[in-house]
């Protein structure tokens, strides 16, 4: 995880350039580089490293003595860094993942991309041949951004807050930034003056359309037993996010989904032999439903377990610096963020784990929203998720993405692995929707009986992660309603369409969240194109205790944990 910033086809005051490049410095805390390319007029190359992968020789822009005209900065992990400088004949000179976008860039040109299983977002400038290509993985698990003119000035950086009020020091013109779409590159030719002209966006991978890679799982050694199959392509898809020199640990919440990456994220280390015990992180208040499950994991899987106490003050003091981390006013991604936000804090003060796994996009792949039990066919359940897929950057993956990366902190997410998600969206709609009252349940019984998990946490029905952190009776979206309705005033509300009619805030939350976002990010609604409701339900609320379906999990209380921290 690390920041990239770059700038082409303008003069840009050094001073200002500074100032917006050192915006993402959270995302890259252990070195950065801020390069003009002489050479080259009016191009500036910005990168802020988290060092994971050879820490030596991994600093970027990148450049080989093979191809010195290329240079390259990525946000980014390529798990088949190896296998695909075999598979396409070159020799890595470095250790680090990142080389080979360099060697497939020269040999493919703008197609190099479908090669990559992984996650990235990168900016490549050819100067030889005077091009830019911006490129974002498949579901946009890294972040990309970037800010263009009419009159040819590009400027493209990690998060949107360092591209924020660049251009106005430079010309009166309109300008806008946006998010590079997931799954695409985009090529820019640049003239004399580093002025840069779109010529081409090229998709490289659709969603439900991925290549199942010959490596590590062979389509061919797949059989019949979806079941198995299940099991060794998600146990494939954490073992290749096993990789770096510097420690892993795992956020464990006591759900499904994240005790399932647990489980397996355990077994590789000790089948890795990795000379440190993996240790687990959940998060919650008093009373927390998750505390407890997670506990009960934790316990079963031998992990070194951090109890991460919040309190309301806790949430209120780190409300507005959530909003402005997220970039987004979205009331889902705010509650959920707060749990993932207050708990990256406490590992960057606590710990020496730098990466951490998780089980975003499970939700989305597997159906396991409370709403798709209301789905009226498998069909339309099945489009849904592929809806949530293709909107994951911009909901989980973002809040995500930001929480972590706001304390330096590199999220890995397994179920949204390429052969992983490619093989359980082939399977039959009708296997994949709830059954029996469960959602989720083709992903789960295929690991019934394998004693991977106790028997109730496989089983444990869906709770979001802003409820799940909170107690029962008064649950965190109650805690957060509460004090924004003492923040907004009636004459407040009766003004939301005139001040705000993009998405015009229908509560008082929803009205605060978008005041805050304001302050920072004016007249930039449009980052959140719509807001995150279920489906097919009259819910007026995002919560899933809002639901007829909810169902609170009734795990017994184990004993005390050994180790016990708050924020």
């Amino acid at each position: 995880m690390c920041g990239i910033w770059a700038v082409f086809g303008s003069a840009v005051d050094v001073s200002l350039q500074c100032k917006v490049f050192h915006k993402v410095v959270h995302r890259g805390p252990d070195a950065f580089r801020f390069e003009k390319i002489n050479h080259f007029q009016n191009c500036c190359l910005g990168f802020h490293r988290l060092a994971i992968v050879d820490g030596v020789r991994g600093m970027q822009p990148m450049r080989l003595y093979t191809h010195p005209h290329i240079w390259l900065i990525n946000n980014g992990e390529i798990y088949n860094y190896k296998m695909v400088s075999e598979e396409h004949g070159f020799h890595l000179s470095t250790n680090c993942d990142t080389e080979p976008v360099i060697h497939l860039y020269a040999k493919y040109g703008i197609d190099f991309p479908a090669f990559l299983d992984g996650v990235f977002a990168f900016c490549l400038l050819d100067t030889t041949n005077r091009k830019v290509f911006i490129g974002r993985d498949t579901f946009g698990v890294r972040p990309c951004f970037k800010l263009v003119t009419d009159s040819g000035f590009l400027a493209v950086c990690s998060e949107a807050k360092g591209l924020f009020g660049l251009w106005h020091n430079l010309t009166d013109e309109a300008a806008d930034i946006v998010p590079v779409a997931p799954g695409t590159v985009e090529q820019y030719d640049l003239d004399n003056n580093g002025r840069a002209t779109l010529r081409e966006v090229k998709q490289f991978h659709a969603i439900g359309d991925l290549p199942l890679y010959k490596t590590p799982v062979p389509p061919d050694s797949l059989g019949s037993d979806v079941a198995e199959n299940i099991r060794l392509l998600l146990e494939t898809a954490v073992r290749k996010r096993v990789m770096g020199d510097r420690r892993l640990g795992c956020l464990l919440s006591g759900g499904f989904d994240s005790s399932l990456v647990a489980t397996f994220l355990v077994k590789t280390a000790k089948e890795l032999r990795l000379p440190y015990t993996i240790e687990t992180f959940s998060i919650g208040m008093q009373g927390s439903t998750d505390i407890m499950a997670a506990r009960k994991v934790a316990q079963f899987l031998g992990t070194e377990h951090h109890e991460v106490i919040f309190t309301v003050e806790d949430v209120l003091g780190v409300l507005e610096d959530i909003i402005r981390h997220l970039e987004s006013y979205d009331i889902m991604n705010i509650r959920s963020a707060v749990g993932l936000f207050l708990v990256s804090k406490y590992i960057k003060a606590h710990t020496d784990t730098v990466v951490i796994l998780s089980g975003e996009g499970s939700d989305e792949l597997a159906q396991g929203y409370i709403y798709f039990h209301k789905a009226p066919s498998p069909e339309a359940a099945d489009e849904e998720s592929r809806r949530l897929l293709d909107n994951i950057s911009i909901y989980d993956i973002l809040r995500a993405d930001r929480a972590t990366a706001a304390w330096g902190l590199e999220l890995r997410t397994p179920f949204l692995d390429h052969q992983f998600t490619s093989y359980y969206l082939s399977l039959p709609a009708e296997d994949r929707v709830p059954r029996k009252g469960v959602e989720k349940y083709l992903l789960r019984s295929a690991f019934d009986g394998m004693n991977l998990l106790p028997n109730d946490i496989l089983w444990r029905p869906k709770e979001g992660f802003s409820d799940g952190v909170s107690p029962i009776k008064r649950s965190l979206f109650v805690i957060l309603t509460d004090f924004c309705e003492n923040q907004i005033s009636d004459e407040q509300m009766k003004q939301a369409a005139s001040l705000f009619p993009f998405n015009t805030p229908k509560t008082k939350e929803a009205f605060y969240y978008r005041q805050v976002f304001e302050k920072y990010y004016p007249s930039k609604s449009d980052w959140v194109p719509c807001m995150w409701m279920p489906r097919w339900t009259d819910a007026t609320d995002p919560s899933a205790r809002t639901l007829n379906h909810y169902k609170g999990s009734c795990l017994d209380s184990p004993e005390e944990p050994t180790i016990y921290n708050s924020v």
